[in-house]
């Protein structure tokens, strides 16, 4: 998946679960347009799900929702974009296989999705469609996620992580 200077998305490769965006599920050996997104700065792709950071500070995703890692409720997967229900003021973005990381403007981190290792830091095991605060922090600077795990920088240069430590 890729971000075009003019603020659109492209996609290509597997498609079965509508990851690529647009609004099929056929695979595609080259890049196709991302349908219904513009403004778009930056964009992360999960297993089989993508997500994308809108100039507005919003969020768009589409592809597989089996964890609510889309950030919605719309059924299990999303072959166009959709938007991550009340959320805003974004400025970055980070997903792990089935979760997703939203770092806002007042440093504080929101996630949802997948939860089994705790990895979305609210104090739960229970994946959430919708985001959820994460615990305790704030004065973050970046994120980043992987497999069952999130980690932060902080503004004075901690790094704080949760979730699989395996």
């Amino acid at each position: 998946v890729a971000v075009k200077s003019d603020g659109t998305v492209v996609a290509w490769g597997d498609n079965g679960l509508g990851q690529l965006g647009d609004g099929t599920s056929w695979q595609r050996l080259s890049p196709v347009a991302v349908q219904g997104i513009a403004g778009v700065v930056s964009v992360a792709a999960g297993i089989d799900y993508t997500v994308a950071l809108k100039s507005d500070g919003t969020l768009m995703a589409w592809g597989w929702n089996s964890f609510g890692q889309l950030g919605n409720a719309n059924g299990p997967y999303s072959l166009s974009p959709v938007v991550v229900a009340g959320l805003t003021e974004v400025v970055a973005i980070a997903v792990g296989y089935y979760h997703t990381v939203a770092l806002k403007t007042d440093g504080t981190v929101m996630a949802w999705g997948h939860n089994t290792y705790g990895q979305l830091g609210d104090g739960t095991m229970d994946d959430r469609s919708s985001p959820v605060a994460v615990t305790g922090l704030n004065s973050v600077v970046a994120v980043t996620a992987g497999y069952g795990h999130t980690e932060s920088i902080k503004a004075d240069g901690t790094v704080v992580a949760w979730g699989n430590n395996t």
